[in-house]
């Protein structure tokens, strides 16, 4: 089963493979599919 993430905006659930793009520079984008938010530059750590 694959993990959901849940919207900050819409508060519905979205697969993590569908939701979440890893940039190069360590940071992730986050899309909604439901109510098309986007949220960029999400830091991340690399451990």
């Amino acid at each position: 089963m694959m993990p959901t993430v849940i919207c900050p905006n819409c508060l519905k659930e979205n697969a993590l493979d569908q939701a979440l793009t890893a940039q190069s520079n360590q940071n992730v984008i986050f899309h909604c599919q439901n109510c098309d938010y986007t949220l960029r530059n999400i830091e991340t750590s690399k451990g």
